[in-house]
């Protein structure tokens, strides 16, 4: 690293997720910037009589306030005429002579620039997004401007992104701009990743010190102007000037045997162990359905669940509430740990709840009014109120207006500083944000059995992205199988393709276990 790459590879086995900056980037906002900067400066210039030296589109842009939030850059290119204004505040009037006043004065020339001449975006960023995705790499857009949203709706790609970072969130919650890495590192938080296991693609100068600064682990510079030696000075591990030379290494197919196929294999790994079977609901007992009212357990499948309980501890973990998934489930004599564990009954009532969730009650009824007001004129969106949890369903909202589904449930979580977002299979949910998970509460079904002993063996079978804890739990301990149709990665042993797969598994342990 260090020198002008050709080729950047990235491999899900290095990293796991890809933070870009907007401007310069992804979309080709960098001259509308500079236009409304230069005519916003210019104004003032005239407007004061002053004959300090005019802003120049090109070297002040690139110096002063390019990849600063707005305010910053007001302050940043004032100084460097030797001028000091007050701080005034963020509700000044446009125009008045205070670093906000004249921060508002040029975001209006900004907004009415971005109408009148719309966005166009640079093709292979876009299409770097997309290959990204489709390795199975988590994507974020960050962006120090609060016009983050209307600008990717313009360019056409205001769906494009799972997570935003942008001016309005780090107001909310906060966060200091560059050179601060705050806004990189919300970005991360997001994607429920690490520093060390993210790359920032980033053009500014100020944007490649702060992925340095945050300690990612690559920071990719694109030359868009100026100089390559500028960007790797500054902190850009690599320097590139198209971001079609950004490839990823071939997907690998997960190389896990399917369940039903190692079941000899399975068969001597339980033998003399005590196994313990822990189960999800939605897309492992029942198939993915477009409602959740309508993931009804099949007749033959409770059967098979209600023979295996007889044979072995079973437990049924979902994000479902404790009521709705053991109504459905309708067995006595198994454990059931409702919304991702946070309440926990066992056969003949005994019930546990974690306390720890508890005080966040307030703010998901909080969250809860707060969505259905901001998604009330979206049309397919499904607001599902559980105990600990809200969920927010989006497979029947139109690819144009998902993006309003993520900015809402964005949003919420920057308002509701005790709650974070999850997703999964065309659902966002929020939670109470501590630690707690599908992993965590497998362990403490086993601790209320007195079964967490070197002989107890647990099996875990689930679909989703929120099982990944609790096959990240048991991996040196235990047996974790996904239920997958395609492969994708995992930390599951074991695959099964479908919830008839399952049953059949269940089948072939009870055979196995037959007392």
């Amino acid at each position: 690293m260090g020198l002008d790459e050709s080729r950047v590879t990235l491999g899900r086995d290095q990293f796991d997720a890809v933070i870009f900056d907007m401007d310069g980037v992804v979309t080709r906002t960098a001259r509308l910037h500079a236009a409304a900067w230069k005519a916003f400066f210019d104004e003032y210039r005239e407007k004061t009589g002053a004959e300090w030296r005019p802003f120049d589109p090109k070297e002040d842009y690139l110096s002063y306030v390019h990849g600063k939030p707005r305010y910053d850059g007001v302050r940043s290119f004032l100084e460097s005429r030797n001028i000091s204004l007050p701080d005034g505040n963020k509700t000044d009037e446009p125009g008045k002579e205070t670093i906000c006043g004249l921060g508002n004065r040029k975001n209006i020339l900004f907004q009415k620039i971005l109408e009148e001449k719309g966005v166009d975006i640079y093709e292979a960023g876009v299409q770097l997004v997309k290959r990204l995705q489709a390795a199975g790499f988590k994507t974020a857009m960050i962006s120090a401007s609060k016009n983050c949203a209307s600008v990717l709706e313009s360019a056409g790609i205001g769906d494009l992104f799972e997570i935003r970072v942008d001016g309005v969130t780090a107001e909310k919650l906060a966060l200091g701009g560059k050179p601060a890495p705050d806004i990189f590192l919300e970005a991360a938080r997001r994607l429920s990743t690490v520093p060390e296991r993210a790359v920032v693609v980033e053009d500014a100068l100020a944007g490649v010190a702060v992925g340095r600064k945050g300690e990612f682990g690559l920071v990719i510079g694109v030359k868009r102007s100026g100089s390559a030696e500028a960007l790797r000075k500054r902190g850009a591990h690599v320097v590139v000037e198209n971001l079609s030379s950004v490839v990823m290494k071939a997907a690998e197919t997960p190389r896990i045997p399917s369940a039903l196929e190692a079941l000899d294999q399975i068969e001597r790994e339980t033998t003399g162990k005590t196994l313990a079977v822990f189960l999800d609901y939605d897309g492992t007992l029942t198939p993915i359905v477009e409602s959740p009212d309508k993931a009804i357990l099949a007749d033959a499948m409770r059967e098979t669940v209600k023979r295996l309980a007889k044979r072995l501890t079973v437990a049924v973990i979902s994000g479902r509430d404790l009521e709705d998934v053991r109504d459905r489930v309708g067995i006595d004599d198994i454990f059931y740990a409702g919304s991702h564990g946070f309440d926990i009954a066992g056969p003949r009532g005994r019930l546990e709840t974690f306390h720890g969730g508890e005080k966040y009650l307030p703010e998901l009824d909080e969250a809860e009014s707060f969505l259905n007001g901001k998604l009330r004129k979206v049309k397919g969106f499904l607001l599902e109120r559980k105990h600990f949890s809200l969920a927010v369903h989006y497979r029947k909202v139109s690819q144009g207006q998902a993006g309003e589904v993520e900015e809402a449930v964005d949003d919420a979580v920057g308002r509701f500083s005790g709650l974070r977002k999850s997703s999964g299979k065309k659902v966002y949910e929020l939670q109470p944000d501590i630690d707690w998970d599908k992993g965590k509460a497998l362990f403490s079904v086993l601790d209320a059995l007195n079964m967490k002993e070197p002989h107890v063996l647990p099996v875990y079978i689930g679909d989703d992205t929120t099982d990944e804890d609790a096959f990240r739990a048991i991996r040196d301990g235990g047996i974790g199988v996904a239920v997958m149709e395609e492969p994708r990665s995992t930390l599951a042993r074991y695959f099964l393709k479908d919830p008839p797969a399952v049953q059949d598994f269940l089948e072939a342990l009870c055979s196995m276990h037959d007392r």
